[in-house]
C-alpha cells in the first residue's frame, strides 16, 4: 500500500497544469534573499525564472551595470528555483552572495512555482503579464538578448 502512495505522490506534479497564453496566472508568495516576502499580484508585467544556476547567471549578467530597483521599476520579478542546491551551500554561501545583488531574487527553495512556468532549464523563461494574465512568453539563452529586451520595457 505504501508503495501505492509513494507512486502516487511522485507522479502528482506530472498532472500539475502548465500555464498558457491567456490564463490567469496564480498568486504565490516567496521570500527574497533577504528573507522579506513578496507576493505576487497583478502589478507585476513580467516575470523571470530561471530553473539553474547558468540560467540564473545569464539574468545576473543581463542586469551588470544596472542601477538599484532597475527590475522593480520595469514591474518584474525574478524568481530562481534553487531547489536543487544542497541546503547547507545554499543557507552559507549562495544566498548570502545573493544579498550583494542591486536587485531581488525570489527564491523558490522547494520547487513550489518554478514548476508551474515549465521551460528549459538553461534558458531564463519570460512571461509577460497584463493584470495577472499571461499574454505572451519567451525564453533567453543569451544575456545581451535578455538584456535588450528589458531595455526595452518602460518603467
Amino acid at each position: 500500500m505504501k508503495f501505492f502512495v509513494v507512486l502516487f505522490l511522485s507522479l502528482l506534479p506530472l498532472w500539475a497544469h502548465a500555464i498558457e497564453v491567456g490564463e490567469r496566472v496564480a498568486p504565490w508568495t516567496l521570500l527574497d534573499q533577504f528573507d522579506q516576502a513578496y507576493t505576487l499580484d497583478d502589478q507585476a508585467q513580467i516575470l523571470l525564472v530561471a530553473r539553474s544556476m547558468d540560467a540564473a547567471k545569464l539574468v545576473d549578467a543581463a542586469l551588470q551595470g544596472q542601477p538599484k530597483g532597475y527590475l522593480q521599476a520595469r514591474h518584474t520579478v525574478f524568481v530562481a528555483d534553487i531547489q536543487r542546491m544542497p541546503r547547507l551551500i545554499a543557507k552559507l554561501f549562495a544566498v548570502p552572495a545573493m544579498r550583494a545583488y542591486n536587485y531581488r531574487v525570489m527564491l523558490d527553495r522547494d520547487a513550489r512555482i518554478a514548476p508551474r512556468y515549465p521551460g528549459a532549464v538553461d534558458k531564463v523563461l519570460w512571461l509577460q503579464l497584463d493584470n495577472g494574465t499571461l499574454v505572451a512568453q519567451s525564453e533567453y539563452s543569451s544575456a545581451a538578448e535578455l538584456r535588450q529586451a528589458l531595455e526595452q520595457v518602460k518603467p
